[in-house]
Parts: structure tokens; C-alpha cells; sequence
């Protein structure tokens, strides 16, 4: 029998646990909604569930703004804000503090914009004393792009702080991705004065991957004819159209919006509050409990939605991940171009028992001791699975 194949059958022993920042292991009532037969998008039956869909995403969105679905991923919802209030040319702000505020940027620049690049070192959040110079030496920016979690460092960014600078500014549009952080924490887009919201479907709303989600305030609606970019998709007047009319303008992933319906009925019975709280108490767990068998955090302003992990000195995080995958059955996720074999990266979104967090920060340890040469005792392990079971009683 081959290594591989020793890891393989290790690794049946175990349940398959999905803690990586999206996709997300499914709550049983999603999964039977996606087992349902298939139904017409264009029937008296789905017009009822879509607009149950579209007033229960306000509700996430915190807006009395209409949110519109793509049958997209979440990149094709960040284009969508781009070339519904942008015209070649335009100059924009963009916040590049990892791999999606990189995407952001190149997205940008393909559609013609003059992109003005702020860097920030990876792990860190952006100041907004630096946005505010940017903005006074750039008034005629059209718009400031920002991710409110970059999901490759794990850091949040200070949204509000920066809504509050972009807001008073009447030609100066604040567009943010939050699709690694809508759902997962407090994001009040009215609130805020947030004029562009992106987000998908995989993470915090606890589906699979294929639909994306925007909304965008008055101030950016107000652009919609304005903007010269091509577009036809992703043409936001054509969406607002249908579903004044109950349907939506292209065919709809009739078995998503279906699913997305028991996640929103889900979401409204527990209620955000309760539902940020319990990601923030997974995040808080992980945090503290890693950390404790030599992990160290790389975010300087840690997300609730993802932990970006600095692996312990002599290990390789890509090893780590592979490792957990092939002998536990647990995927997390490694980093990504320069971050990549510096740090783990565990989500803490979709449905996750408090077991699973259990076992992720056990079989991280068991993991840990392989590469570092017994250097974690099974004795320490268990220590800090006792502390955590602990915490985790007293934390509820």
C-alpha cells in the first residue's frame, strides 16, 4: 500500500469538516433544499420564493436599497458595482491590502479606469488618515474600493471610518467587497453610508458557490445612465426592471435561490445579532486556542469571518494544510503569493459545531507535532483541548 493511499484510508476514519473562508459546510436545510426537484424560473411558484429572496437580502444588506442576484461568483459581483457607476477614464482609489484588492485593481484597470493604487503591507489595515491625503490629493476620484475583510491576510478593514470620509464627497463613491464579511459581522450599509455592497453566496450566507449579490445607495444609482462602461450581464438597469415586475431579466439558479430562501429563513430565526455572535465566538476560540500550540495571528486587525494563522517557525503552511486534509479530512486553506507557506487560513463561517472546533485545534497540534519532531507533547495537546472545551462551555 502506497503513503498515499495510508493517508487516504486515515483520512476515511474521520467526518469531512469544511473550515475553510468559502465555500462552507451546508446546514441540513440547505442541503434538502438543493435536493429538491427542479422547478421553472418562471412560475407563480419561484415569483413567490424570489421575492421573499430579495426582501430577506435587504434585511442582510441593512438597506432599504434594492440588492440584485448574479448567477455569478462573488468576482462577478465586484465587476458588476464597477461598470454600473464607472466610465473609462474614471479615476479611482483602490485599497490593495492583499490577493482581492489585487483582483480589484486589475478589474478596474480592465475596464479602463485610471487606478490609483494605495498599498498596504499584507497583515495590516489601511489607515484612513492615508485615504483622507489620497482623497484631498485627488478630488475628482469617482471612487474608493475597498474589501471590508481581505480574505487573504484575514484583516478587516475600518469601513466606517472610511464611509465617513467618502460619504460628504457628492462625486466620490465608497464601493466595498464584503464577501467574506456580509453576514459574518456588522456591516449596516444605509448605516454606514456604504454607496456600492458586494457579496457571495458561499460564505456567510452558507451556500454553494454561484451567486453573487449588490446593492448599491441613491448617490451611486444616480450614475447608473451616467456611466459610459460597457456592459450587458451585468447591467444593473435590466435586473432593476425585472424584478419590479416579480422575475428576474436572465434565467435564475433556481435551485440556489431556493436554498437561499432556507438560509434566510434560518438567518431570521436565530437574528443577525445572534448570528454575528456565533462567528465571532468561533473566531475567538480559534484565536486563543492556536496560539497556544505556537501559532501566532497575521492579522494586526483579525476578521471574525476568517483567522490567517503565522505557522510555527520550521513548518510550511501549505505541508500543514495538505497534511490535515490527507490524515483528518479537515480542509482549511494555505496563503497565497507572498503569504504563501507563511500562514493557515480557517473560516469560521456556515454551519460549524463547537466538536468540530475541538478536533480542527487537535488534529492542528497532532499536525504540528509530525513536522516539528514531537516537540508539542500529547500531554500539552490534550491540555489545550481541555482549556478549549472549557472555554468554549463558558462562552456559549
Amino acid at each position: 500500500m502506497t503513503k498515499h493511499n495510508i493517508a487516504e484510508n486515515a483520512a476515511k476514519q474521520y467526518d469531512y469538516s469544511l473550515l475553510a473562508p468559502g465555500p462552507v459546510n451546508l446546514h441540513p436545510r440547505v442541503r434538502q433544499a438543493l435536493s429538491l426537484p427542479m422547478i421553472h424560473h418562471r412560475t407563480p411558484e419561484f415569483d413567490k420564493i424570489l421575492a421573499r429572496v430579495l426582501l430577506g437580502l435587504k434585511k442582510i444588506f441593512q438597506t432599504e436599497q434594492a440588492v440584485y442576484m448574479h448567477s455569478s461568483t462573488g468576482s462577478g459581483g465586484m465587476e458588476s458595482l464597477l461598470v454600473n457607476v464607472l466610465s473609462p477614464g474614471d479615476k479611482v482609489i483602490t485599497i490593495v491590502s492583499g490577493k482581492f484588492g489585487e483582483r480589484w485593481s486589475q478589474m478596474a484597470s480592465a475596464i479602463g479606469a485610471q487606478v490609483i493604487d494605495h498599498n498596504v503591507p499584507w497583515g495590516e489595515a489601511v489607515r484612513s488618515d492615508d485615504i483622507r491625503t489620497l482623497l484631498k490629493q485627488h478630488p475628482d476620484a469617482r471612487a474608493v474600493l475597498c474589501q471590508a475583510c481581505e480574505t487573504s491576510t484575514g484583516v478587516v478593514h475600518p469601513i466606517q471610518e472610511l464611509a465617513n470620509l467618502i460619504a460628504p464627497l457628492p462625486k466620490t463613491l465608497f464601493l466595498v467587497d464584503a464577501i467574506t464579511a456580509l453576514g459574518a459581522f456588522h456591516l449596516p450599509m444605509d448605516q454606514w453610508k456604504i454607496d456600492g455592497l458586494v457579496a457571495g453566496s458561499q460564505k456567510a450566507l452558507m451556500l454553494p458557490t454561484g451567486l453573487s449579490f449588490v446593492s448599491f445607495s441613491k448617490k451611486a444609482e444616480a450614475f447608473f445612465d451616467q456611466a459610459t462602461t460597457p456592459r450587458y450581464y451585468f447591467d444593473i438597469r435590466r435586473e432593476k426592471k425585472a424584478n419590479s415586475t416579480g422575475e428576474t431579466f436572465f434565467s435564475s439558479s433556481v435551485s440556489l435561490v431556493r436554498a437561499l430562501d432556507a438560509v434566510l429563513n434560518l438567518i431570521e430565526e436565530q437574528g443577525l445579532p445572534q448570528l454575528f455572535h456565533s462567528i465571532h465566538r468561533r473566531a475567538e476560540a480559534t484565536r486563543i486556542f492556536s496560539q497556544k500550540l505556537g501559532f501566532s495571528l497575521y492579522a494586526k486587525t483579525p476578521s471574525d469571518s476568517v483567522t490567517a494563522l503565522v505557522v510555527p517557525a520550521g513548518t510550511d503552511g501549505q505541508k500543514i494544510r495538505l497534511y490535515l486534509e490527507e490524515n483528518y479530512n479537515i480542509t482549511i486553506m494555505g496563503g497565497q503569493d507572498q503569504a504563501k507557506g507563511k500562514i493557515i487560513r480557517i473560516g469560521h463561517m456556515g454551519y460549524i459545531h463547537d466538536e468540530e472546533l475541538l478536533r480542527l485545534i487537535e488534529c492542528l497540534g497532532k499536525t504540528c507535532q509530525h513536522f516539528m519532531h514531537q516537540s508539542l507533547s500529547d500531554a500539552h495537546i490534550q491540555s489545550v483541548i481541555g482549556e478549549m472545551k472549557s472555554w468554549l462551555e463558558t462562552h456559549p
